[in-house]
Parts: structure tokens; C-alpha cells; sequence
């Protein structure tokens, strides 16, 4: 399970984080990531990271978009030392993620925050 702390909970930072972060596609997931907006004298939010899921009725029946759910939270939960204290990562759910094994799900979700904090690499 992925701690309550780490959750993002809010629509605007969903939103935020997927129109204006960086993209990374894999097999089963995007990976979008940004890093939260400084405060207006110059400062840096410190804060926890945060984790967002996005599981669309593609994927599946709700046992299946669960099921996809649960394997993303447990593959979030394991990359949660790997993020920086203001980032934003959001995770959305390919409907072929359906048959992905955690394992797959936890690769593919390290390579695509490899790839988005890469520089030059995919931005939008």
C-alpha cells in the first residue's frame, strides 16, 4: 500500500503534473513527472513526494482497473526512495497494463523516471 502522505488528492495537481510535467510511454504505463511549483519569493516547497494514479475504464471491468491499481501502488511504494522531496509523478494505466506483472509494472515505471528526468529527453 502506498502511504497516505504520498497520495495525490488533488484534480489540480493531477492536472498540473500531466499537461505541464515531463512524458515518458512505456509498454503498460505513462509516467508523467514535474517537479511542484516554487513559492513566489523564490523558496522551494519541501514537501513529500506524491503519487497519482490514473486507471481509465480501458483497462478493464472495476475488478480489473482494481487489480491494475493495486499493482501500481505496489510498484509506486517500492520507487518512493528513488523520487525528490517536491516531485509529482503520475501514472496512467495502458489498458494492456491488464496483464502486466508487478515486477513489469515496477521496471517499466523506473525506466520512465529514468527517461523524464533525463535531459534533452521527452518533454513536452
Amino acid at each position: 500500500m502506498l502511504p497516505a502522505q504520498y497520495r495525490m488528492r488533488r484534480s489540480a495537481d493531477f492536472g498540473a503534473t500531466v499537461k505541464r510535467g515531463r512524458r515518458a510511454v512505456q509498454a503498460n504505463i505513462v509516467v508523467y513527472g514535474r517537479q511542484s511549483d516554487p513559492l513566489p519569493d523564490g523558496e522551494a516547497i519541501v514537501a513529500s513526494p506524491k503519487v497519482g494514479l490514473i486507471i481509465a475504464k480501458s483497462v478493464g471491468s472495476a475488478v480489473d482497473r482494481h487489480r491494475v491499481a493495486r499493482r501500481l501502488r505496489h510498484a509506486a511504494r517500492d520507487v518512493l526512495g528513488d523520487l525528490q522531496p517536491a516531485e509529482h509523478v503520475v501514472i496512467r494505466a495502458l489498458p494492456s497494463s491488464k496483464g502486466a506483472k508487478t515486477d513489469v509494472l515496477r521496471t517499466q515505471l523506473r525506466d520512465g523516471l529514468r527517461s523524464i528526468r533525463r535531459p534533452g529527453g521527452v518533454a513536452r
